[in-house]
């Protein structure tokens, strides 16, 4: 005999069931999926934890940023570096006392990417110095 819960009417149990389908055929790839790779030739956006935590959510944004300067929408560029420096900033206290030394060094490649992209007038060699400084600095933290 079936037995039926209140809290579990058809539309609910249906929608459960989907998402435990979701995440089992999502974790059952013996390869994962990196939505986040890059082309041959570019730096992945995703790498393992540095001694400062999963810089996963940055590197994404210094990525996006990149491939901005890399196409010269600098305008683009410099908006979405915004997004960098907030994101950093909210995230210092937490990862600062991590590894102080490390911390100071990608803050610094930050600030001079955000120098670059906020010049005025914007020079395209300046960015694309800074930005590729800047993944160099990223990919050395692990």
């Amino acid at each position: 005999m079936l037995m039926r819960h209140a809290y579990c009417s058809i539309p609910r149990c249906a929608a459960v069931a989907a998402a435990v389908a979701v995440l089992l055929l999502g974790t059952g790839c013996s390869k994962p999926i990196d939505a986040n790779a890059a082309s041959p030739g570019q730096p992945s956006a995703t790498r393992t934890a540095s001694k400062l935590g999963d810089l996963t959510p940055f590197r994404i944004i210094v990525a996006d940023v990149a491939n901005f300067v890399d196409e010269g929408n600098l305008v683009a560029a410099r908006t979405r570096i915004k997004d960098l420096e907030v994101a950093w900033d909210s995230a210092e206290a937490g990862l600062k006392p991590r590894a102080p030394e490390d911390w100071h060094l990608l803050d610094k490649a930050i600030d001079r990417a955000l120098e670059a992209l906020r010049a005025n007038p914007q020079n395209s060699a300046d960015c694309n110095a800074a930005m590729a400084a800047l993944l160099k600095t990223f990919n050395s933290l692990g």
